[in-house]
């Protein structure tokens, strides 16, 4: 914790032990007092509210907290969750058509910071506007009524607050409003499992108000109250009641949900998390498990499709890839793989009509929203923010987006590639490695992610016993290693490895970059450590 700047009493006491009593006021958070009187007014007067999310598990999550607590509080309230393949991201002025059929007061989440058109005509349809958003403002800002949005000032405990983490203190400041003038409160709390899946999805970082809201909603998860979540954790393999940490949230929460809006409807998801019925509850968990099967098998294909154009393109510092039948429910996903293979900035475009549409990530040093604003008189439109954006051009431009692109990124970064690297928190024997009660406290520094990396540890010298490959495509490879001096023997796990560890390391003296854990596979407590880099001695 010193080595991460923690460096008193206090400050560790608050890390490790963050309470939900140190949630910040909303109110300090820019817009938030506007956005929530145009609310408050709408819940007064009766009037027909709508919820405008995004697709994405993010977007879901905070649409279902102001579905589930406006709906709580009295209001008429409906969401409307876009489609992906149809209607893109962000606000569209044919669903603002047809909403303001039967709707008079119009809130965005996770979405809506860009659409100033969109919010034009929202407004000329007769609409109130508030929207409540997390993503980077651009120069114009929509001429909404209310936003309330953290980036739009840097004084505030909460600039890197997920959508759904904007939600929630729009939602908690509009609940001690309507406490004073109706005596009744709800107890926010009850949503911070949304909070925290939403906010743990998004890859924002998880420090300040981010940790404590995380930190707590982890706990809500392990309750399991909410019948979606009890199921959907059943579905993906755990026990209803388990308490998970963040990385299996990410990796199994996360996608499942996330699957909903790639190959089929957001809706499915939304329903599932505000459901009281754990039969329905189950139902749609099943349902996003078969979408994401059918994601990771398409995941696959287009993956090694793009991998292919960035072998063949190996001195761009930045690849901008493309195919015409790739799904653009799973462009993101499969840009970020490509990051990790050859840690470049990365856009992956697919056909979507009459234009390309493209998703891109990013590496530490380049900012790529900032990349592509920089690319901005030949895009049709982006957005998003520094880790992740989507853009979308004309298909005539496309080579010329691949040329500006690298000429970019060579102007900030220089004209050598950028070569990643691990930062090692300390040395730790296997005798250290092995012990639950170490383990057990390296487990309050979570939940881990941007911000506040997982602990990366160096073994001493060790002896590799046995090498073995495991997985569909065999794809991960299982180390038993052995300490020199000490003679403890642990299992070691390198995940999407098996091409870069090769069968010769067996009987080699190996050094391990690594991070401990405990495996508690079918109820047995095990010690497991994870590869995270390895060199022979």
């Amino acid at each position: 914790l010193c080595a991460r700047g923690v460096d008193t009493p206090q400050a560790a006491q608050d890390f490790l032990h963050p309470d939900a009593s140190q949630i910040a006021d909303p109110f300090t958070m820019p817009g938030m007092r506007e956005a929530v009187e145009r609310i408050q007014k709408a819940v007064d007067r009766d009037e027909a509210i709508v919820v405008y999310g995004d697709y994405d598990v993010d977007g879901v999550c905070a649409s279902a907290i102001l579905h589930g607590q406006l709906r709580a509080m009295g209001a008429r309230c409906e969401v409307y969750l876009p489609s992906r393949h149809t209607e893109g991201y962000g606000l569209n002025e044919a669903a603002v058509r047809s909403l303001a059929r039967e709707h008079t007061l119009l809130v965005t989440v996770d979405c809506g910071i860009s659409d100033v058109k969109a919010v034009e005509r929202a407004r000329e349809l007769g609409f109130m506007v508030v929207v409540s958003d997390h993503h980077m403002p651009p120069e114009e800002l929509p001429p909404a009524h209310a936003i309330t949005n953290p980036r739009l000032s840097e004084d505030n405990p909460c600039p890197h607050l997920a959508g759904v983490g904007v939600a929630f203190f729009l939602m908690a400041a509009l609940n001690g409003k309507l406490e004073a003038m109706s005596g009744k409160r709800m107890d926010m709390r009850q949503v911070l499992d949304l909070v925290a899946l939403g906010t743990l999805a998004d890859m924002v970082s998880l420090t300040g108000q981010n940790r404590i809201l995380v930190k707590n909603g982890l706990l809500k998860i392990a309750e399991a109250k909410r019948p979606g979540l009890a199921e959907l954790k059943g579905a993906s393999g755990f026990s209803p009641v388990a308490a998970l940490g963040a990385g299996q949230v990410v990796f199994n929460l996360a996608p499942r949900i996330n699957a909903a809006g790639r190959l089929g409807s957001p809706t499915l998801a939304h329903d599932m998390l505000l459901t009281p019925s754990h039969d329905e509850a189950a139902k749609l968990a099943q349902t996003l498990t078969s979408l994401n099967d059918e994601r990771r098998s398409e995941e696959d294909r287009i993956y090694k499709e793009a991998l292919e154009q960035a072998e063949a393109n190996p001195k761009r510092l930045g690849f901008v890839l493309y195919g015409k039948d790739w799904h653009q429910g799973v462009i993101g996903i499969v840009a970020s793989r490509i990051v990790e293979v050859y840690y470049r900035p990365v856009l992956i475009l697919c056909s979507d009509g009459e234009s390309l549409k493209g998703s891109g990530r990013y590496v530490p040093e380049f900012d790529l929203h900032a990349g592509l604003t920089r690319c901005a008189d030949m895009l049709l439109g982006f957005g998003g923010h520094r880790q992740a954006a989507g853009l979308r051009i004309a298909p005539g431009r496309l080579d010329e987006l691949r040329e500006r692109f690298d000429a970019v990124i060579r102007e900030e970064l220089g004209e050598a590639p950028l070569t990643p690297s691990l930062k090692i928190d300390a040395e730790m024997p296997f005798s250290q490695a092995s012990d639950f009660t170490v383990l057990k406290g390296l487990e309050l520094l979570q939940p881990f992610g941007i911000g506040n990396p997982e602990p990366i540890f160096a073994s001493l010298p060790l002896r590799v016993k046995k090498r073995k490959a495991f997985g569909h495509s065999r794809e991960h490879i299982s180390l038993e290693v052995t300490e020199e001096g000490s003679g403890i023997t642990l299992q070691a796990k390198a995940w999407r490895q098996a091409d870069q560890i090769p069968e010769s390391i067996q009987g080699q003296r190996i050094r391990l970059a690594y991070t401990p854990g405990i495996n508690a596979y079918n109820g047995i407590a095990s010690v497991e450590l994870r590869v995270r880099d390895w060199e022979v001695l």
